[in-house]
């Protein structure tokens, strides 16, 4: 499943993906992968993705109904 709110909460922080990979030391494809759905992040890389984008696992990582 791709993770647009992941995306969304990087473009409103106006970085890109490699900015935001930076921040997390991880590779921009990596944060690629994550976004189009073809990878799924450990729980310690998730929680530095809500750190850096100043969100919560709730808000990037759980499910929409």
């Amino acid at each position: 499943m791709k993770n647009l709110k992941m995306k969304a909460a990087r473009a409103g922080k106006d970085w890109s993906q490699q900015e935001l990979a930076n921040q997390v030391g991880v590779s921009r494809q990596t944060i690629s992968a994550i976004e189009k759905g073809n990878y799924n992040p450990s729980v310690d890389l998730c929680i530095r993705i809500c750190q850096a984008l100043g969100k919560s696992l709730d808000d990037l990582f759980w499910p929409e109904n």
